[in-house]
């Protein structure tokens, strides 16, 4: 035993006391509170994740409520105002909330082209909580055609102006996040179905069970993605409607998307079988499905949920790659990846930079998911 003439003591000043670092410090060692206390702690203190996380609720709870949310509907067009660029808006301005700018077209004579040019002196209000536009039905029962706001009477609203076909780019990337966003979650769950079954079954079994699991993962590994992608995709039939091949695509997304957590689920079910509590389950007379989805799954949660926020922006970009490519969904569908489609035209691209805007959208979401996904797999492991 140490006596206490040897012990070292070590002075600190009260400038140097920082009481919020030992407040924390008290917290990273309270390991008598419940783990989620320690979870949710742990994850607030990554300020990215939260912020991101704010983000995507936000995002997926707008989902049903587009139709109230976009000024236009998705196909409604305005020939008049083809590539129109975005307008200006103006807040608490003449007494009104919001006012925009008017877009005059004109006609080049040299270049043939439509040339379009803001009056800014002629201000037009923006409609809030106004009837306008096509008429919609609201969780699919409740018709109504009101709109958070609207076109001004007689003008337009194209804050990130128009397309090929006069059709409004915001309203277009607005509707078309149904779709990109949902695909990866019908994806993840198609992908963690099959990767979790054949994982658990690989890794408590083992033996010519594991063995055939593990040769089918390498035959899937071992085929290059994006042609497969792209060969899958061109095989469904032409006729096929726009829901029927969103689904297809979620399942072609979600078929090659599982190898890597049966893989990771059979390494962990290798050590986990060894447990005391999993002998003692066995020794009781639990079934292989019980022990497997109530003792060694729990424990392998974590890595779970974070491998499915960072699953989710794979399957957005392999979505957003068949659409651009012409593979994907198909038109009256929208999409991000459709969107992006007009981008395939260069000419188009250096004279109307803004049908590019649909990248913005992808990127934040990608980048969001992945922030989710990194302060997740970090709070899931509290005592670390």
């Amino acid at each position: 035993m140490q006596d206490h003439d040897d012990a070292e003591y070590h002075y600190v000043s009260p400038e140097a006391y920082d009481a919020e670092a030992d407040l924390q410090s008290l917290d990273r060692v309270d390991l008598d509170a419940p783990t989620y206390v320690l979870i949710w702690r742990r994850f607030l203190r990554h300020r990215l994740a939260v912020i991101s996380g704010v983000y995507l609720v936000a995002i997926y709870l707008a989902l049903p409520f587009i139709d109230f949310i976009a000024p236009y509907a998705p196909a409604q067009r305005d020939a008049d105002f083809i590539y129109a660029p975005p307008q200006t808006v103006s807040f608490l301005t003449d007494g009104h909330f919001a006012v925009t700018y008017p877009i005059e077209s004109t006609i080049d004579l040299e270049t043939f082209q439509a040339k379009f040019e803001t009056n800014y002196d002629k201000p037009e209000p923006i409609p809030i909580f106004a009837n306008c536009g096509p008429k919609y039905y609201l969780f699919g029962v409740l018709e109504s055609n009101l709109r958070l706001f609207c076109p001004p009477e007689g003008g337009t609203l194209h804050l990130m102006g128009a397309d090929r076909l006069g059709r409004d780019i915001h309203s277009r990337i607005m509707h078309g996040a149904r779709l990109s966003l949902t695909v990866g979650l019908i994806g993840i769950a198609i992908s963690f179905s099959i990767g979790m079954v054949l994982g658990g079954v690989a890794g408590y079994f083992g033996g010519i069970v594991d063995w055939f699991v593990m040769r089918a993962i390498e035959i899937v590994r071992s085929l290059p993605e994006l042609p497969l992608w792209l060969a899958l995709s061109a095989a469904i039939p032409a006729n096929w409607g726009p829901v029927s091949v969103f689904f297809m695509i979620s399942i072609i997304l979600g078929l090659l998307d599982w190898p890597g957590l049966a893989r990771a689920v059979r390494s962990k079910f290798l050590a986990l079988r060894e447990e005391d509590y999993v002998k003692a389950a066995e020794l009781m007379g639990a079934s292989p499905g019980r022990i497997i989805g109530a003792h060694m799954m729990p424990n392998f949660m974590s890595h779970l949920v974070a491998s499915a926020t960072l699953s989710i922006p794979g399957m957005i970009l392999g979505e957003t790659a068949l659409s651009f490519l012409g593979l994907g969904l198909r038109p009256p569908a929208v999409s991000w990846g459709l969107m992006l489609n007009d981008a395939l035209n260069l000419t188009a691209v250096t004279i109307y930079p803004w049908i590019t805007l649909p990248l913005v959208p992808v990127i934040m979401v990608v980048l969001a998911f992945n922030f989710l996904g990194d302060g997740l797999r970090d709070a899931m492991d509290p005592y670390s």
